[in-house]
């Protein structure tokens, strides 16, 4: 099983080896990374590409960010968002094109999980909620990779979520000797993505494992469970976890607090699922 785990994180180590990944974006990534370089800059390197621009310009005046002002340039996204978010819409539209149309419910999950997060951490008054809700589009990243690098053993993890009645996560750890968690860790390591977005990605499932950035699991990991429960989407198998003791604790949650945020997404989540019936994934 080692060495399964092993040679799978292999495969992902140079970000150019997964499929479906422009030069533009590569690029785009690398600029965001140059403390050099301009926001106008990056704004022009990604207005250069007509679909890249396009779609990530939706994705930042989609309903889970709920910007006052419509977000028209590269630009505005950028002074408005942030370059850490705007980084996460780069990389989500390599979520885009990795999804084929059986997997729009991963991807409605992951739009849920962006929405309940980025309501949570308002709520709670959390910084960069923006932020935080792009490592909520992006948690299940290691779902996607599983499914396009190891097709084959894909369909055995699916299988087993079935017929066993266990979790995706505990199908993983049987099948591959890691998980979606780690795997996504390894592919935000891979992409120089920031500490914010990839301790959440890791720890979702673990939140006790966190260390500089708790907060933000916890939003990220209460964000995942709310939407399972809820119904919208599908992550991979029917299962509601409960939410983690230290989630509780670092979030300071209360039960009408939870009936107040439940509410919240809820009302959210139609214009969110409108929105999804609009993107094209191929």
């Amino acid at each position: 099983m080692q060495e399964k785990r092993t040679a799978f994180l292999e495969t992902i180590k140079d970000i150019r080896s997964l499929p479906t990944i422009p030069g533009i974006i590569l690029k785009v990534l690398s600029s965001i990374e140059d403390e050099n370089t301009s926001f106008e800059e990056i704004s022009r390197l990604i207005a250069t590409d007509q679909t890249l621009s396009a779609r990530v310009l939706r994705l930042a005046n989609s309903p889970f960010y709920s910007v006052q002002n419509n977000i028209s340039t590269i630009s505005q996204a950028m002074l408005m968002l942030g370059s850490n978010a705007v980084k996460g819409l780069v990389l989500s539209t390599i979520v885009f094109k990795m999804m084929e149309m059986d997997t729009m419910e991963l991807w409605e999950h992951s739009l849920g999980a962006a929405t309940a997060a980025l309501i949570i951490a308002k709520r709670l008054k959390v910084a960069k909620a923006e932020e935080i809700s792009t490592a909520a589009l992006l948690h299940d990243i290691g779902k996607v990779i599983i499914r396009t690098k190891l097709k084959d053993d894909y369909e055995d993890l699916l299988l087993q979520v079935e017929e066993k009645k266990i979790s995706m996560t505990e199908a993983e750890m049987t099948l591959l000797g890691t998980d979606h968690a780690e795997i996504g860790e390894w592919a935000g390591r891979t992409w120089n993505l920031p500490e914010e977005l990839i301790e959440p990605i890791a720890c979702h499932h673990d939140v006790g494992k966190s260390e500089a950035h708790q907060e933000k699991t916890a939003i990220v990991h209460l964000a995942d469970i709310l939407i399972k429960a809820s119904g919208f989407g599908f992550s991979g198998d029917p299962f509601v976890p409960p939410i983690q003791d230290a989630a509780y604790k670092i979030l300071d949650l209360t039960e009408p607090l939870l009936v107040l945020l439940i509410e919240e997404i809820e009302s959210k989540l139609l214009e969110v699922k409108d929105f999804s019936l609009t993107l094209k994934v191929r």
